[in-house]
């Protein structure tokens, strides 16, 4: 699972249309096709249904989305946190919660 399927899956979820979501993540639209795809392999559930108007998220789609939008917005402000020693701690925990939302989203429903 990498980052730039999660953004793409959270963007198709906020859009509807993966033409429109490749044209402003700057990937051409088989790219993120692929992206889902390979998303929805490592998850091993359908994420979105297509319809004559562009995709809708599927009822698992749908309950993985607040995950995948946990997971970026932590990496997002793992990205903002200035390198500075004294917050190296603060990084930590965020990479830790960052693999724990990782874990939830891949583990197998039991």
């Amino acid at each position: 699972m990498h980052e730039r399927e999660l953004r793409a899956f959270v963007s198709i979820a906020d859009v509807g249309r993966m033409d429109l979501v490749a044209k402003a993540l700057g990937y051409s639209q088989p790219a993120i096709s692929y992206q889902i795809k390979c998303l929805e392999q490592t998850l091993g559930v359908r994420l979105f249904l297509r319809e004559p108007d562009g995709l809708r998220l599927t009822t698992e789609g749908s309950m993985i989305l607040p995950s995948a939008r946990a997971v970026l917005a932590i990496l997002d402000e793992m990205r903002r946190l200035p390198r500075d020693p004294r917050r190296e701690a603060e990084l930590e925990n965020l990479d830790w919660a960052a693999e724990q939302l990782r874990g939830r989203l891949a583990a197998p429903d039991p």
